[in-house]
């Protein structure tokens, strides 16, 4: 089986494939011998193939594409204004990969911010992409509410509320940040005023068991607002390894049901 003629023709093609689940057609590339891919994905391209990709296939396909998968979310995004500086940059576009690991909270030592945003409660927040949403998974936006400054606070204790996600349609399967540029949310009016990390994760379950993490932090002060007391939840801590959401089999069977791990989104 010459897995290197595979893997260059889906590289070739996968463009025409975005919307679609690239592994099921590579597994049936596989299955029926062929190493002229390129018809096959013309064709079959918009269908879903219920099949498990073979590791040793997954790997040769995945290096061709591991490059141009992974994202930064390097923007900061409110009503008046954006901003890079605000954030705390990751310092490449690898994912986290250890929910257990301080890592979870902002990324791999990412850098320091240089501004904090005033943003009003009651208005939006998010973050933008240096790419699109390559990998099937679900999203959230967190506030952490920093005990001092924001600039000083490394995002621990159990400090974090989840105030957006975005989980699943089922007709046909997909996440429904797949494919975005940016996502924003609304700060609900209640919060309390003060300086908070605003945390921004996607979740990449592209390889069963092995979910990926693509994390972003920025400093913003929110101003206004009122005396709403979420519940509060530590970042890492607030997922377990085992939840179902991350070791979910997105391919087979196809779901039909799932629930974004995480607290429950809290809305003031």
């Amino acid at each position: 089986m010459r897995y290197e003629q595979i893997e260059l023709d889906v590289a070739n093609h996968f463009s025409e494939c975005q919307r679609s689940f690239f592994r099921p057609f590579a597994k049936a590339l596989h299955k029926r011998g062929r190493t002229n891919a390129a018809s096959y994905l013309d064709n079959r391209c918009l269908a879903y193939i219920d099949m498990k990709l073979t590791s040793a296939l997954l790997l040769a396909i995945g290096a061709a594409h591991s490059a141009s998968a992974h994202y930064i979310w390097t923007t900061l995004i409110t009503d008046s204004t954006t901003s890079t500086a605000a954030v705390r940059q990751p310092q490449n576009n690898s994912p986290v990969t250890d929910v257990t690991s301080s890592d979870i909270t902002c990324n791999v030592n990412p850098s320091s911010a240089s501004e904090t945003v005033d943003v009003p409660a009651g208005s939006t927040v998010g973050f933008q992409l240096d790419n699109t949403v390559y990998h099937q998974g679900p999203a959230a936006i967190y506030l952490g509410q920093a005990p001092g400054s924001a600039a000083e606070w490394d995002g621990s204790g159990a400090n974090w509320f989840k105030i957006a996600e975005w989980g699943a349609t089922f007709d046909p399967f997909t996440f429904t940040d797949y494919g975005a540029s940016q996502l924003t949310t609304t700060i609900p009016s209640d919060v309390p005023a003060g300086e908070y990390l605003v945390r921004i994760e996607q979740i990449g379950l592209h390889v069963p068991d092995a979910p990926q993490w693509y994390i972003s932090c920025a400093q913003i002060n929110v101003t206004g607002g009122g005396s709403a007391n979420p519940s509060k939840v530590s970042i890492p801590g607030y997922v377990s390894p085992d939840d179902p959401g991350l070791t979910v089999d997105i391919y087979d069977p196809v779901p039909t049901a799932y629930t974004v791990p995480g607290p429950a989104v809290f809305t003031g």
